[in-house]
């Protein structure tokens, strides 16, 4: 849900180095616009206290101490949180960015970015938008291209009709929860059909179906 104008933004800081959550509290402490509500360590602690403290922005590394952040955002969206993710991390790897995009991520960007440009990014994010840092959106580009012209499986052909309409949604970056209320499904739907596409594909992640179905799609 998007923050209205003139309402504060309620940020929850995910990262597990204590230096670098103090200085992000600091720097954005210091705007009227943004109240800090809380602090995490690790992706099961961020999962908690998006529940408690219902923030509007999670800020969030990919990789945690305890776990991974991406999974850490698929769960918080799963669960039904009107929070939005943005990633905020050094770590500017295609496939890292594509998974986050696929888990439902509204940002992506990386640790050095200026003061001025991450408070729009999270402005931008609260105000409904999707941000990309562009110094990784063209190289994010070019690794789905590697991995669509990967060897052909023949596996996707193997897909329903009704599967293939939700890994279509898959590639638009779609949640599970997004998916279910757009086929008029239950979120346990979704995730079943999942499990078939992953099986059929012989892939199991989100990022290697989607870019089979890319594959595909460009083919037929």
């Amino acid at each position: 849900m998007a923050i209205k104008q003139g309402e504060a933004i309620r940020v929850l800081l995910v990262d597990d180095h204590e230096v670098v959550r103090l200085g992000l509290r600091k720097l954005l402490s210091q705007q009227p616009s943004i109240v800090i509500v809380g602090e995490s360590a690790t992706a099961a602690d961020a999962i908690l206290k998006t529940a408690e403290l219902k923030p509007d922005i999670v800020l969030m590394d990919v990789r945690l101490e305890k776990g991974s952040g991406i999974e850490a955002c698929r769960d918080i969206l799963a669960s039904g949180s009107q929070a939005r993710v943005i990633f905020l991390t050094s770590f500017a790897e295609d496939e890292s960015l594509l998974e986050a995009v696929l888990a439902g991520a509204q940002g992506y960007i990386l640790k050095d970015i200026n003061a001025a440009s991450l408070l729009n990014a999270i402005q931008t994010v609260a105000a409904g938008q999707s941000i990309l840092d562009p110094a990784v959106v063209e190289r994010a580009i070019r690794w789905v291209q590697r991995l669509s012209a990967g060897p052909e499986t023949g596996a996707s052909k193997a897909l329903s009709a009704q599967e293939e309409r939700v890994l279509a949604l898959v590639t638009e970056g779609r949640t599970n929860k997004e998916i279910a209320a757009l086929l008029k499904l239950s979120d346990k739907t979704v995730r079943n059909y999942l499990t078939n596409i992953f099986k059929k594909l012989r892939v199991n992640r989100r990022a290697q179906a989607a870019a089979l179905f890319v594959k595909q799609s460009t083919r037929s």
